[in-house]
């Protein structure tokens, strides 16, 4: 199976099948999935629709029980080990409801981490770190510590981190469900301006409305099928 150029992530027959006490559970059952580049795009679906374990999937932190995931041209339904880790590292960019931000490390080291498992030289990364941090609005906090934000502040500090690695997607897991309703629409309207900027695809798994008001396309999960996907202007 061959990925279309524009395609970045294709799911073919997707299923993940769970063994509680011994009885199998089907959380994913025979997904078929198509996302391209520069989408911004919501996962929804009720507690339980699989929608978690999708994510999981298509960021290779989970494998399926059976059926393929292509990312950005390659099969990671069949990666494993260092070669998974290394790819998620360089094509994925995460972003989580609780930040995720290493507290004794300043907003430009929590910013560069992934830069600097990369090998980028160091000018470079000073280079992205300054203009990224003008782009999420945060010139002049590099030096600060996490508990010195406030939660959006350390959230726009999380979005940096995901984007500036130019990876080929981000990952975002409620984002929002920690912030205000007034930061949150503030991190949302910013995110969706950097990914018309960059280019880079978004992919939300979220019960937020917010988030489902601003997504571009709107795919909502039941019973680990897709009960429905709604692509909007």
């Amino acid at each position: 199976m061959e990925n279309k150029n524009n395609d970045l992530i294709v799911t073919h027959s997707l299923v993940k099948t769970y063994q509680d006490n011994g009885i199998p559970v089907k959380a994913v059952r025979g997904i078929d999935l198509t996302i391209q580049k520069g989408e911004f795009t919501a996962i929804v679906g009720p507690s339980g629709s699989g929608k978690t374990t999708f994510l999981n999937i298509i960021s290779g932190l989970d494998v399926p029980t059976d059926g393929e995931v292509w990312l950005a041209g390659k099969k990671i339904s069949e990666m494993s080990g260092s070669e998974l880790s290394d790819f998620r590292r360089d094509h994925i960019g995460f972003i989580f409801q609780a930040y995720n931000l290493i507290p004794v490390l300043t907003v430009e080291e929590n910013i560069e981490y992934i830069m600097l498992l990369q090998g980028v030289d160091k000018e470079e990364r000073h280079r992205r770190v300054q203009k990224i941090l003008t782009e999420v609005g945060l010139d002049g906090y590099a030096d600060r510590l996490p508990t010195k934000l406030s939660g959006g502040q350390q959230q726009r500090v999380a979005v940096a981190r995901a984007i500036v690695s130019q990876p080929s997607l981000i990952l975002a897991d409620e984002p929002t469900a920690n912030l205000d309703s007034q930061t949150g629409v503030e991190l949302l309207d910013m995110m969706r301006e950097l990914n018309k900027k960059s280019g880079i695809t978004y992919v939300f798994s979220t019960h937020d409305r917010m988030i489902m008001e601003r997504a571009r396309r709107l795919i909502t999960l039941k019973d680990g099928r897709i009960d429905s996907d709604e692509t909007r202007e």
